[in-house]
C-alpha cells in the first residue's frame, strides 16, 4: 500500500527517527563517495506551480544521485487545477512514474493528488505547510546540538506554512517552541491548539521578539512577504517593524545560539548580513540537508510500496 508525505505528522515519531538517522546514513555515504542507488530504473515527476531554485535543485540533483531520473514540470508543462484537472494530472503521471513530488499554492490541490495518485507523494510544499523543509531542519540541529534534548526553538516571524509543520513536528519530539509574531500575523490557531493538545512540546506565542529568544538554542526566521504576497510587501515590513533578527536579538537570548533560515532571505529587511554569515548561522547547512532529509523521505516511501 502506498504512503504519501504531505505532512510531519505522517510519519510516527520512530518513523522520524529512522528518516533521520537514514538522511545521516545518506550524507555519510555521499561524503566518502560510496555509491547507493535505491532509485535504480526509478523516474521522479517534480510538478511546480510555486518555482523555487532549491526544491528543485535539491529533489533533482538528490534523486539522480541515488541512481534515478527526475523530470521538471514547471506551471507551463502543467497547469495544475487550471488547464488540467487535479485528479487526471495524478493518474497520469502515476502511470509514467515511480513517485510524484510537488510544489503548489494550493495545500488542497496537494490533498487531492495523493488521493488520485497510484505512487507515493511528497509534499515539496505549499502555503500551508512546509514538511521536507522541517525534517532537514532538524536534521541540521541535531548535527550541530549533537542531542535534541531541552531544545528551544524561538521563530520570528510571520506565522506561515514554516510555523505549520514546526507545530506538527511538535506533535511527534518534545521541545520548546516559541512563536514571535505580529498580532495580525499568528499561525493557525486550530494547529496551534492542536499541537498543545498533544500534550508532547511547550508552545507559546508572544509578540515580543526580545522576550521571545530567552533561552532559546535556535533562533528562526523566513521572509516576511512569501511568494504571492509580494504585494503587501511594503504594508508588511512596516507592521513587522522591531522582528527583524539582528546581533542584538541574538544576543538576548543570553547563550549560545544557533540561526536559521529557509531560504531565501532578504537581507537587511527580516534578517541582517551580520546575522547571515556569523559563525552561528548554520543557514548553507540547512540548506545542504535539504537534499538528504529529502532522499531519506522518498527512500522510506519507495520502500512502501
Amino acid at each position: 500500500m502506498k504512503r504519501d508525505f504531505l505532512h510531519i505528522t505522517d510519519f510516527t515519531t520512530e518513523e522520524i527517527w529512522e528518516t533521520l538517522e537514514l538522511a545521516r546514513w545518506i550524507k555519510k555515504k555521499f561524503y566518502i563517495g560510496e555509491e547507493y542507488h535505491p532509485f535504480q530504473d526509478k523516474s521522479l515527476a517534480m510538478i511546480f506551480a510555486k518555482p523555487s531554485a532549491r526544491t528543485r535543485v535539491s529533489f533533482e540533483t538528490g534523486f539522480f544521485k541515488l541512481g534515478g531520473h527526475a523530470l521538471f514540470l514547471g506551471p507551463n508543462d502543467i497547469g495544475i487545477g487550471a488547464r488540467e484537472s487535479v485528479g487526471d494530472i495524478a493518474r497520469v503521471m502515476s502511470k509514467y512514474n515511480d513517485m510524484i513530488m510537488a510544489r503548489l499554492f494550493d495545500h488542497n490541490h496537494m490533498l487531492e493528488l495523493a488521493e488520485y495518485a497510484t505512487v507515493p507523494v511528497v509534499n515539496g510544499l505549499t502555503d500551508f505547510n512546509h514538511p521536507c523543509q522541517i525534517m532537514a531542519d532538524i536534521l541540521t540541529v541535531l548535527e550541530h546540538r549533537e542531542s535534541l534534548d531541552d531544545l528551544k526553538i524561538t521563530y520570528v516571524g510571520d506565522g506561515n506554512n514554516i510555523v505549520h509543520s514546526w507545530l506538527a513536528l511538535a506533535m511527534r519530539i518534545p521541545f520548546h517552541f516559541t512563536i514571535a509574531c505580529p498580532e495580525n500575523f499568528k499561525p493557525d490557531l486550530d494547529m496551534v491548539e492542536t499541537a498543545k493538545n498533544a500534550g508532547l512540546s511547550t508552545i507559546d506565542i508572544s509578540h515580543e521578539p526580545f522576550e521571545a529568544v530567552e533561552k532559546a538554542d535556535v533562533i528562526y526566521t523566513d521572509v516576511w512577504a512569501s511568494m504571492g504576497q509580494k504585494e503587501e510587501a511594503e504594508q508588511r515590513r512596516k507592521e513587522f517593524a522591531g522582528f527583524q533578527v539582528n546581533e542584538s536579538l541574538i544576543k538576548a537570548t543570553g547563550k549560545k545560539t544557533y540561526f536559521m533560515h529557509c531560504l531565501p532571505a532578504e537581507r537587511g529587511i527580516e534578517v541582517t548580513d551580520a546575522v547571515c554569515d556569523a559563525d552561528y548561522s548554520i543557514i548553507f547547512d540547512e540548506a545542504e540537508n535539504r537534499m538528504f532529509a529529502q532522499n531519506a523521505i522518498m527512500v522510506k516511501l519507495m520502500k512502501s510500496i
